[in-house]
This record gives structure tokens, C-alpha cells and sequence, in this order.
């Protein structure tokens, strides 16, 4: 190796390391599951469903809470009360094709407690993500279409599990 390669790669193994450096320093942390305020939950959507299992899923993973058949054992109740899918035509070919497609994800819920009061009043969360489409490419687009659609489901679990973690009482 010339000197010149290798003061280059000892100034960017110095660079990465104050890097990395900088990051654990300023408090930087991966996220992780966060603890729910209340230690069981009712949650009224069937864990037979893909958007159900997640949610579930992500609830179990807190730690913290425990999911309970039974509504009127529940310290909380999270209520979906919409969750819709939607896909919109954004752009047109000239010959009057599709060539863009806008695919949203809107849910909508709300926290009660065991009184019937409401903690978190019906609020809407959304998700949006946008694809071309190709004609001689249906089936392929078909498939980036489910892979957008459980994408936007995950970051609307997301969502909602932050809003939850939020809620103190």
C-alpha cells in the first residue's frame, strides 16, 4: 500500500469510531418495546386477522400487559372502530391507463377504561405509499401492492403502540 491509501483508511476508521463515538454519547438507543401503562387489555379486533396477530403481538412484547377475552376483566379496552384500506388512481397514460396508484391505510380507534370512560378519544391514524403500475407486469405489481398494504398495517401497529405507551393515567 501507498502512504496515501493508508492514511485514507486510518482517517475513516478514525471518522467511523468518532462516529459511533458521537452516537452512544448523546443518549442514542435502538427502539425497543415500551412498557403500556395498565396491565391488561381487550382488544376487539380477531387475532385471526393479519392486522389482529400483529397488534397482539406487538402487545405481548411490551412486557407489561396481558390480553384478556373477556372485556369486562379488562383494565382497558382498545376499540378499532374503522380500518380501512383504500387505493386511488393517481396518474393516467395517454391511451387512459393506469400508471400510478395511491394506496392509504386509515385507522381509527379509541382507549376506554373499565368505567366506560374514555382515555384516548377516537383518533385517526393513517398510512400512504404510492407505486406504478405496469400492465404487462400485473402480477408482479399485484405483489408490491400486498408487500405496501402489510408494510402500511406494520407502521399503523406502530403508531398505535406509541400512542398506547404515551397514555399515562
Amino acid at each position: 500500500m501507498t502512504p496515501s491509501r493508508s492514511r485514507r483508511s486510518l482517517l475513516r476508521a478514525l471518522g467511523a469510531l468518532a462516529a459511533t463515538t458521537a452516537l452512544a454519547g448523546c443518549g442514542f438507543q435502538l427502539r425497543g418495546p415500551r412498557p403500556l401503562a395498565f396491565s391488561t387489555i381487550h382488544v376487539n379486533v380477531t387475532a385471526q386477522s393479519d392486522f389482529g396477530a400483529a397488534l397482539r403481538r406487538r402487545i405481548r412484547t411490551s412486557g407489561t400487559t396481558e390480553i384478556v377475552d373477556d372485556p369486562a376483566k379488562a383494565d382497558m379496552r382498545l376499540e378499532i372502530l374503522r380500518n380501512q384500506p383504500d387505493r386511488e388512481i393517481l396518474t393516467l397514460t395517454g391511451a387512459g391507463k393506469v400508471r400510478e396508484y395511491e394506496l392509504r391505510h386509515a385507522l381509527t380507534f379509541r382507549l376506554v377504561d373499565r368505567a366506560g370512560t374514555e382515555r384516548i378519544r377516537p383518533t385517526t391514524i393513517s398510512a400512504k405509499r404510492e407505486y406504478t403500475y405496469d400492465d404487462s407486469q400485473a402480477l408482479a405489481k399485484e405483489q408490491e401492492e400486498a408487500l405496501l398494504y402489510r408494510d402500511m398495517q406494520g407502521d399503523l401497529v406502530d403508531q398505535l403502540m406509541r400512542r398506547l405507551a404515551a397514555y399515562k393515567p
